[in-house]
C-alpha cells in the first residue's frame, strides 16, 4: 500500500502556493512569486513521478492485475449507512497516469511563465491561480468519492474562470470567462442529477463499490436501476447519460462546445494548461473512471459517447481549417482530439483486447498532452515576438526563432499522426479500435485525422514559411531559457512518448495489454496525413492567391466553417430572443411587480398606518388625559350594558 502522506502533498504543494501567493504575494512575494510557484509545483512533479514508479513496478500489480488502492479515506458527511461525502485517495492506472500528465504538463506552464509573463502587473496573483488550477485538477483525479470529484470538478470551473478572465480589464476576456462559466453550470446541473440517480440505486458514493454494484446483474441495486424506465430508458442509463453531459461540457464536446474557443482571450500559458492537461481532459477521465458501468451495465450510453466523440471531432476539424487566429486554430484542434478520446472509449468493449479503445483513449490524452502543450507554448513564442494572433501578420518566422519553429514542427508531426512521433502511435490505435467495433465512427475518424494533418501545416507553414517576414526589431529575443527549455522538453516528449508499451500499464480491466503495430492499416490514415501536409505546404508554403481561390470555390462549405456553423448564433437566438423575452422579460416584470411590489406594499401600509395612529404618542398631557377619560367612560358605558 502506498504512503498516503507524500500521496496527499502532491495535492497539498499548489494549494499552499495559492494561498501563500494569493493572500501575502503582491506585499511579500512580488518578485519570487514565480520561483515559489514553480519549485513547490517541481516538488509535486517528484512525488507523482516516485508514486508512479512506485505503482506501476512494485506494489500495484497482485496476480497480474493492477490494483484500485484507497490509501487514505476520511468520512466527511454521513448521510446513511453507506452512503457518505468522504475525502479520499485512489490510486489505480488512470489516477496514476494523470497524476504524472498534470503536474508535469503544470510545472513546464510554470517554469515557461517566469519567462512570458515577466514584469507583469499581477504576477503573484497569475502564479496563484495556476496553482489553484492544479491542485483542482490533481484533487479531481485522486478521488474516491462520485462527490468528491464533483466538488474538484467545480474548482475546476472556478479556477477557469479567474484565469480566463485573468486580464479583466478587457471586455472581452470578461465576456469569455463567463461564457466558459455558465456553458459549463448548465452541463454540471445534468452532473450532478447524475450523481443522484448512481447514488440512489446504487446506495453509495464510493467509486469502487458503485463500480461493483452497479456491474453485477445479481445485485438487487443493478436489478432495480435496470428495472425503472423513464421514456424507455433505464435509470441507470439515464444516470450515466447525465453524467456523461457534465463530462461533454467540460470536455467542450458538442453542442456545448461554444465556450472553448473564447477562452483563448486568458495568458498562453494558461490556454496549454487548460487544453492539454486540465480542464478538457477532464470530462474524458471521468467516462474512463466509470467506464466498466459504461461498458457492461449501459451500452447505449457509451454508444452516446461514441458518436458525441467522432461528431465533435469532425466539426472542430472543419472549423479549423478556416480560422486565422493561431489560439482558436489550437482551440478546435484540442476539440477534435479530445472527441478522438471520447470515441475510443465509446468504441471499446470492457477487458482483454476488446478494451483495445480504452488504453488507446488514455494513451491518446498522455501523447496529446505533450504536443499539444508544445503547440499553445510555441504559439506563445510566436505571439510574444510578434505581438499578433493572426496569421497574416505573421511568415518566415523560422529564421528568427529557430527553436520555436524546430519544436512547433514536432508538435505538428506528432499530431498529424506521422511516424514515428508519439501522436502516430496513439491515434492508430484508436483508428484500429472504431475499424474493429463501428465502420462509421471509424471513416469519421480517418477523413478527420486527414482534415487534422491540413489545418495543423497550414497553420505551421503560414508561421513560419508563407512570405517574408518584415524586418523585425533586433532587440527581440525568441524568449529566455525560462520559455526555450519547456519547449524542448515536450518536444522530447512528443517525439518519443509513442514508444512507451503503454497498454502494459493502463488498461479497462487492470491485466496487461498487449497493442501491435499493424503496418498494412495504418498505410491508409498516414497516407492521409501526407496528402493532407502536401495540400497545405502546396497552399501556404508560399504567399499566393491559391486560399482564396480554393475558399471562394467552397464558398458555402467555407462561409459556415469559417462562422462556426453558426452554432453560437443559434445559442444568441436562443438565450436573447427565446429565453430573455419569453422567460426573462415575464421573470423580471413578476419580480418587480409581484414580489417586489408585495414588500413595498407591506412597507407602504405599516408607514400610513404609523403615520395615523402617532398622533395618540403626541407627549400633551391633556391630551392623554382626555384619552384616558374617554376610555373610562367607555368602559363604564360597557359595564352598565353588560350588568343590565
Amino acid at each position: 500500500m502506498p504512503n498516503a502522506t507524500y500521496i496527499t502533498l502532491i495535492i497539498l504543494l499548489p494549494l499552499a502556493g495559492f494561498l501563500m501567493l494569493g493572500i501575502f504575494g503582491r506585499k511579500y512575494f512580488k518578485n519570487t512569486s514565480g520561483m515559489i510557484g514553480t519549485t513547490l509545483l517541481f516538488v509535486s512533479t517528484l512525488l507523482a513521478l516516485y508514486t508512479a514508479y512506485g505503482y506501476f513496478f512494485e506494489y500495484g500489480k497482485v496476480d497480474g492485475i493492477y490494483q484500485k488502492l484507497v490509501p487514505l479515506k476520511y468520512t466527511w458527511l454521513q448521510f446513511s449507512p453507506g452512503v457518505s461525502i468522504d475525502m479520499g485517495i485512489i490510486i489505480d492506472p488512470i489516477s496514476v497516469m494523470m497524476l504524472v500528465v498534470v503536474s508535469f504538463i503544470s510545472l513546464m506552464v510554470h517554469i515557461y511563465s517566469l519567462g512570458y509573463m515577466k514584469g507583469d502587473e499581477r504576477f503573484p496573483t497569475y502564479y496563484a491561480f495556476l496553482g489553484l488550477f492544479t491542485f483542482s485538477m490533481l484533487g479531481l483525479v485522486i478521488s474516491s468519492n462520485i462527490f468528491q470529484i464533483y466538488i474538484f470538478w467545480e474548482l475546476v470551473g472556478v479556477s477557469s474562470f479567474l484565469l480566463i478572465g485573468y486580464y479583466y480589464d478587457k471586455p472581452s476576456a470578461v465576456a469569455a470567462c463567463k461564457k466558459a462559466f455558465i456553458v459549463t453550470r448548465f452541463a454540471d446541473v445534468g452532473f450532478l442529477i447524475g450523481i443522484l440517480i448512481l447514488s440512489f440505486y446504487s446506495g453509495t458514493l464510493d467509486f469502487n463499490t458503485l463500480i461493483a454494484t452497479l456491474t453485477s446483474p445479481e445485485s438487487n441495486e443493478y436489478k432495480n436501476a435496470v428495472a425503472v424506465s423513464f421514456l424507455g430508458v433505464s435509470a441507470l442509463t439515464w444516470g450515466l447519460v447525465l453524467v456523461f453531459i457534465g463530462g461533454a461540457g467540460k470536455s467542450a464536446m458538442f453542442p456545448l462546445h461554444i465556450w472553448l474557443p473564447d477562452a483563448m482571450e486568458g495568458p498562453t500559458p494558461v490556454s496549454a494548461l487548460i487544453h492539454a492537461a486540465t480542464m478538457v481532459v477532464a470530462g474524458v477521465f471521468l467516462v474512463a473512471r466509470l467506464f466498466p458501468v459504461f461498458a457492461i451495465s449501459a451500452p447505449d450510453a457509451l454508444s452516446l459517447v461514441g458518436y458525441v466523440g467522432a461528431i465533435s471531432a469532425l466539426i472542430a476539424a472543419v472549423i479549423a481549417c478556416t480560422q486565422t487566429d493561431i489560439k482558436r486554430v489550437l482551440a478546435y484542434s484540442t476539440m477534435s482530439q479530445i472527441g478522438y478520446m471520447m470515441f475510443a472509449l465509446g468504441v471499446s468493449k470492457y477487458g482483454g483486447e476488446e478494451g483495445l479503445g480504452y488504453t488507446a483513449s488514455m494513451f491518446h490524452l498522455f501523447t496529446h498532452a505533450m504536443f499539444k502543450a508544445l503547440l499553445f507554448l510555441g504559439a506563445g513564442a510566436v505571439i510574444h515576438y510578434i505581438h499578433s494572433n493572426e496569421m497574416k501578420d505573421m511568415g518566415g518566422l523560422r529564421k528568427y526563432l529557430p527553436v520555436t519553429h524546430i519544436t512547433f514542427l514536432i508538435a505538428c508531426l506528432a499530431i498529424a499522426g506521422v511516424p514515428p512521433f508519439a501522436g502516430f502511435f496513439s491515434k492508430e490505435e484508436i483508428l484500429l479500435a472504431a475499424f474493429q467495433h463501428n465502420p462509421i465512427i471509424y471513416w469519421i475518424a480517418l477523413i478527420t485525422s486527414g482534415l487534422t494533418a491540413f489545418y495543423m501545416f497550414r497553420l505551421y507553414f503560414s508561421i513560419f514559411w508563407n512570405k517574408e517576414a518584415d524586418q523585425h526589431d533586433a532587440h527581440k529575443s525568441e524568449g529566455g531559457f525560462a520559455m526555450m527549455m519547456p519547449l524542448v522538453l515536450l518536444a522530447i516528449g512528443a517525439a518519443a512518448a509513442g514508444f512507451i508499451p503503454f497498454g502494459h500499464f493502463v488498461s479497462s480491466d487492470g491485466t496487461r495489454l498487449e497493442t501491435e503495430l499493424h503496418l498494412q492499416f495504418s498505410i491508409a490514415p498516414v497516407a492521409l496525413g501526407l496528402a493532407g501536409i502536401l495540400i497545405a505546404m502546396w497552399m501556404y508554403k508560399k504567399e499566393s492567391t491559391k486560399p482564396d481561390t480554393v475558399a471562394a470555390s467552397l464558398s458555402g462549405i467555407y462561409n459556415a466553417a469559417y462562422h462556426k456553423f453558426y452554432i453560437d448564433d443559434i445559442y444568441l437566438f436562443i438565450t436573447k430572443k427565446a429565453l430573455f423575452n419569453l422567460i426573462g422579460r415575464p421573470a423580471a416584470w413578476i419580480d418587480k411587480n409581484i414580489v417586489d411590489g408585495l414588500v413595498n406594499a407591506t412597507g407602504n401600509s405599516t408607514r400610513d398606518i404609523s403615520e395615523t395612529i402617532k398622533g395618540f404618542q403626541s407627549g400633551k398631557v391633556q391630551q392623554y388625559a382626555i384619552y384616558f377619560l374617554v376610555g373610562i367612560i367607555g368602559l363604564a358605558l360597557l359595564f352598565i350594558y353588560f350588568w343590565k
